[in-house]
């Protein structure tokens, strides 16, 4: 989507090493209260680079939400990864994710986006882009990551191969870590790329927990954006099923849904009513992920607000995401 596109690499400001730095390792506590397992299916995007963020300790009192996926993990010009570009992982940042988890939370850093130099694109082979992927998840001792694959790392063939081959080794490497793949789709499942993707994860033995499509901006209008999401969630349970073998049931397990709240790109309107349609069929189907982009636009717009920090709809704070808080697998 256009607007979870935006890099913040525009927005620069100074950065205080929030955490002491120990052999290229960021200590982050992991705080005192453990969040729920079955809440990480239930992570809501959160973007601090743009749209007047909210606060996560103040987004989790008020909904129940434990988790956030923070964006957007990018590449500094070469292969190694920053927030944004270019905010170091010793910075702002780090102290966030400190404060998420003092407050009983945890946090899932998703690489990519649409805007700005990819990680995938800029490491030149798979165990490269590995390693840059191991440095965010030893600076925050992570249980889960997300790679929001879009744009020129989703086009190419051959970046496409580049990001499983290095998931799998992530995977080898970090036992019992979660990983989560995001990209497009159309009205009816993932398209042939999206569908090419998934069969070079199955390809090279990548165990991706959750293949994560995002069911908007679709272009032409696909009628009732609940009903629409949940038909290319069922092409995306289809495509995953061939690719790996799995049963119906196998198969939903390891697919999930990122919708985007009120008003998308296209103008059309993913309503609280859309959501709890979503919501029903994630657990009826005991779905990997359920989620959206983004709580900085969970409430209504005032005059001259924007679609960064506003969903463009009538609405109470939070209401969608509270929808969301309302998933464990």
């Amino acid at each position: 989507m256009r607007l979870r596109r935006h890099p913040a690499a525009a927005i620069a400001g100074a950065l205080s090493c929030a955490g002491a730095l120990i052999a290229g390792t960021v200590l982050v506590p992991a705080g005192a209260q453990a969040a729920p397992a079955a809440s990480m299916a239930a992570a809501p995007y959160i973007y601090f680079g743009w749209g007047n963020p909210q606060s996560p300790t103040q987004v989790m009192s008020a909904t129940g939400v434990r988790w956030f996926t923070l964006a957007f993990i990018l590449s500094d010009g070469g292969c190694n990864p920053k927030w944004d570009g270019d905010r170091s992982l010793t910075g702002s940042d780090a102290a966030k994710i400190q404060g998420i988890r003092a407050a009983g939370g945890d946090v899932i850093p998703s690489f990519g986006g649409w805007s700005g130099a990819k990680l995938g694109q800029r490491c030149s082979s798979a165990s490269a882009l590995a390693n840059a992927y191991q440095k965010v998840i030893d600076a925050y001792r992570l249980k889960a990551i997300d790679i929001d694959i879009e744009a020129g790392e989703f086009s190419s063939g051959t970046v496409r191969k580049r990001v499983v081959d290095a998931l799998k080794i992530v995977k080898d490497r970090n036992p019992g870590i979660t990983v989560y793949v995001t990209f497009g789709t159309t009205p009816t499942g993932p398209d042939s790329t999206g569908k090419d993707l998934i069969r070079k994860g199955a390809a090279a033995g990548a165990e991706v927990d959750g293949w994560v499509i995002m069911p908007f901006d679709y272009g032409a209008s696909p009628g009732d954006m609940g009903d629409a999401s949940i038909k290319a969630a069922n092409g995306l349970k289809n495509a995953v099923k061939s690719a790996y073998g799995y049963s119906d049931d196998q198969a939903y397990r390891h697919i999930g849904i990122s919708s985007m709240n009120g008003k998308d790109d296209d103008g059309r309107t993913i309503s609280k009513g859309d959501f709890q349609d979503m919501l029903a069929y994630a657990k009826q189907h005991h779905l990997a992920r359920f989620t959206f982009w983004a709580v900085n636009r969970d409430r209504s717009c005032g005059s001259g607000s924007d679609g960064d920090s506003c969903s463009g709809i009538k609405q109470q704070p939070l209401d969608f995401t509270k929808i969301i808080a309302q998933y464990h697998r």
